[in-house]
């Protein structure tokens, strides 16, 4: 058995042996091996670093943004050249496959080239003459410190795609909290910044449990908070930050439903629903968890989504002909299973049961396979609530309008899909769906980077989302500057309006 590795936090610009006694447990899911031990970091640990956040802030927040994204132009060299090591070590920590994982790194790379265009996205306006003789400016200025607190299953596209990149380029520093399942891939991509230049203390990164992380939605130091995780904890951190007079985003669970119409494409139609269903073991807010199939048909449409499930190859993550690796730890891969015990007892046909699958050779990791429950109604939990593993529900419909109107009433509005060929029910759908993003025959709705991440309803708490150009108004704020310069007869003035320039005219 390899030697457990037991790792640090990193604060200061550099990387500390933390003083704790309590370390917790980071698998392989592959093998169902400890591998490595994270810290759970003191609360005097965590302060360390929200105190290195902010002394970096006084420094870095005067590097003109020109400068500053220089260091992640660097950073996304260094991610090109390191990415087959990466995408390993995603897949080997997540369970990710390896195609997966190289995705999950390229979705670091995708918001790094976003924020390189910070010196156009924080470019502020003005206006001559606002009022006769007085001109304004508008600037866009850094905040402060923030925290990030990051859910395990994307570990380097959540911290240091969505979280790290637009936040230092607008001139923040930033403390991650990082999962505890998951937390070495970020580890790795902090050693890149470093490599690249990244100034000391403007990207800091512990492992603590959740009592330590309540200390970043109440310190005076940290002005924002930026979330990934349930909705349950969501829904706290943001109250509980949003009281404390902190800016916060929290982007949450998810049950994202497919619609699909007679007149899709089936064939094609039921591939895209595999790779939205299973892929990343279907560990993810963008997973597509719920067919709405109109009954006409329902049938067809369940038999090919059987058949091309059933030619998934369940292995190890690292293995190159994986396509459906573990899932991310023991006490997971049991909550899931759970769930398809009670859809069952809800009176779900099961049509692939992946509960008892063995990999020859790993019969120790993780391993669940593709399950598909049919005939699933509204009143079910298994359909309504977020499972977070590879199953997949088909609930089964008359028409395109009971179909949404079914899909509506999900409380969680991140992602929502319609399969048609039809361009007026593709229209109709796009303009009447809740869901935030919305795919015609994509089955993974997620635009790329420069667009916001726009999930809805419960799946999201906050008023700017993550990426895109809500990304750099989260991280600045506003300063109006008028300026009024005297000629020689108005230095003599004796009387100043009551606005003082403050209405135009």
């Amino acid at each position: 058995m390899a030697e457990i590795k037991r790792l640090k936090y990193f604060a200061n610009g550099e990387w500390l042996e933390s003083k704790t006694e309590k370390y917790m447990n980071i698998y392989n899911p592959s093998t169902g091996e400890v591998i490595a031990e994270t810290p759970c970091c003191t609360k005097d640990e965590v302060e360390f670093a929200i105190a290195s956040a902010k002394e970096a802030f006084k420094s870095w927040s005067n590097v003109p943004v020109i400068k500053r994204v220089q260091v992640l132009y660097k950073f996304r060299d260094l991610l090109i050249e390191n990415m087959d090591e990466l995408a390993k070590l995603c897949a080997i920590e997540h369970g990710k496959n390896l195609a997966e994982a190289k995705g999950d790194i390229l979705k670091v790379k995708e918001p790094v080239e976003h924020a390189i265009s910070a010196p156009s996205l924080t470019m502020g306006d003005s206006m001559r003459d606002t009022s006769s003789g007085y001109d304004t400016t508008l600037y866009y200025e850094p905040v402060g410190v923030f925290a990030g607190i990051v859910p395990f299953n994307f570990p380097g596209m959540i911290p240091m795609g969505w979280m790290v990149p637009c936040c230092i380029a607008a001139g923040n520093t930033i403390v991650l909290k990082l999962a505890s399942m998951t937390p070495m891939t970020a580890m790795r991509l902090m050693e890149l910044l470093e490599e690249a230049g990244l100034p000391k203390g403007v990207v800091n990164l512990v492992t603590c449990s959740r009592v330590e992380a309540d200390l970043f939605l109440t310190h005076e130091d940290i002005k924002g908070v930026t979330f990934v995780g349930s909705t349950s904890v969501g829904l706290h951190v943001y109250s509980t930050a949003a009281a404390h007079g902190k800016r916060v985003q929290c982007l949450c669970e998810a049950k994202n439903h497919a619609l699909v119409l007679e007149d899709a494409a089936l064939e094609r139609s039921a591939r895209g629903i595999i790779n939205s269903s299973f892929g990343c073991a279907g560990e993810r807010c963008m997973a597509l968890p719920v067919v709405v199939a109109q009954e006409s048909i329902a049938d067809k449409l369940v038999a090919l989504i059987k058949q091309y499930a059933s030619e998934l190859k369940v292995g190890p993550a690292y293995d190159p002909e994986t396509g459906l690796g573990p899932v991310v730890t023991a006490a997971h891969k049991k909550s899931v299973v759970d769930w398809i015990n009670k859809g069952i007892e809800e009176g779900a046909t099961v049509v692939l049961d992946g509960r008892d699958i063995v990999v020859p050779g790993f019969e120790n990791g993780f391993y669940l396979g593709p399950t598909i429950l049919d005939n699933v109604t509204e009143e079910m939990t298994v359909g309504t609530q977020e499972i977070f593993g590879p199953v997949l529900c088909i609930k089964r419909v008359k028409d395109f309008e009971e179909g949404l109107a079914l899909m509506n009433r999900n409380p969680f509005a991140n992602g929502s899909v319609i399969f048609t060929q039809s361009g007026y029910y593709a229209r109709e759908f796009a303009k009447r769906t809740d869901g935030g993003m919305v795919g015609v025959n994509v089955g993974i709705p997620v635009p790329v980077g420069v667009f916001p991440f726009t999930g809805h309803k419960k799946s999201f708490f906050g008023d700017l989302h993550c990426l895109g150009k809500d990304a750099f108004r989260f991280y600045t704020e506003t300063k109006a500057v008028t300026t009024r310069w005297f000629d020689e007869e108005e230095k003599k003035a004796t009387k100043v309006d009551t606005w003082d320039g403050s209405v135009g005219g």
